[in-house]
């Protein structure tokens, strides 16, 4: 299904479990096809691993050594951070960057708890809106997605207050996935970031932008309005795209230098790309990085 006939869809968590259809079909075909049986209930076998809980039958299937997790090493505790403001609002494809953002999380949601993790979410703008705990219970995940389908408001984007608030409450080392678009400013939020970072948690960076943000293929002169702000200024596309994508190409690397700066996953999606690809290329990315250590393992001690 394309992604304009998939935002068209208006129940979010029929939109989740589409997505993660057409993402198992992907990843079985591929060679990450280990990586559904290793993120449930075993790790890839590491030097210094007991061999008496190597598990033979899956090496002959896999031709991989993977070793039975423990269960405290199973219960993964994830805490989805979704940015709510203004800017998210904006759209030229037919939906919006917070349409797309949401879906990204009920994905997350409905796959994690689908394996038995406790799940939650923190939806923000400038302060923080709504906080649902990471649980496991039955009704919980459709309390998550009621939480999703609510609508963007706020103002402007404070990635600051979200990230300190998690490192206040959040004792347990876990997985954070934060959804936003970043426009804001770097030096605001890199400190709150690396802070929780350094709480020991693995934390994921989705970036996600309209493709007008992009490429900025205007054509006409026109006065343009920032969503935030209300500020409204006279464009004229041909003269001023060249020094705007010069700005947004400096701000986007910024955003990636400071999560690799601080051990941090990071993609950057452009709302027009099918999501379960998205998601693909993100884990190849994280396989990676595990098979050069860069990778704290999931989980929880």
């Amino acid at each position: 299904m394309d992604v304009p006939t998939l935002m068209s869809v208006r129940n979010l968590e029929w939109r989740a479990k589409v997505v993660m259809d057409g993402f198992w079909r992907g990843l079985h075909r591929s060679p990450l096809h280990g990586f559904s049986v290793e993120f449930t209930e075993y790790r890839q076998y590491s030097p210094g691993d007991d061999p008496r809980y190597l598990d033979w039958r899956l090496f002959a299937r896999s031709d991989r050594f993977y070793i039975k997790k423990f269960e405290d090493e199973t219960n993964l505790r994830c805490h989805l951070l979704v940015d709510n403001s203004r800017s998210m609002q904006f759209g030229s494809t037919g939906y919006s960057k917070a349409d797309f953002a949401n879906t990204l999380a009920a994905t997350f949601a409905y796959f994690l708890a689908g394996q038995g993790d406790a799940v939650g979410a923190l939806t923000f703008d400038e302060n923080v809106r709504e906080y649902l705990p990471a649980r496991q219970r039955p009704g919980h995940l459709r309390n998550l997605m009621l939480l999703l389908e609510k609508p963007a408001g706020g103002s402007v984007t404070r990635l600051e207050h979200p990230l300190t608030r998690m490192a206040e409450i959040v004792k347990k080392r876990g997985l954070m996935v934060l959804i936003s678009d970043l426009l804001a400013p770097v030096e605001a939020w890199e400190k709150p970031l690396a802070t929780l970072a350094a709480c020991r948690h693995e934390i994921v960076v989705f970036q996600v932008l309209d493709p007008a943000e992009l490429n900025f293929q205007f054509e006409r002169a026109a006065m343009f309005q920032d969503l935030e702000s209300g500020r409204r200024i006279y464009i004229d596309p041909q003269t001023a795209r060249k020094d705007y994508l010069k700005r947004l190409e400096a701000h986007l690397g910024e955003c990636e230098k400071v999560c690799r700066k601080n051990g941090i996953g990071y993609a950057r999606l452009s709302t027009d790309r099918p999501l379960q690809t998205a998601l693909f290329d993100f884990l190849r990315e994280r396989m990676q990085r595990r098979g050069k250590g860069g990778h704290r393992r999931l989980g929880r001690k």
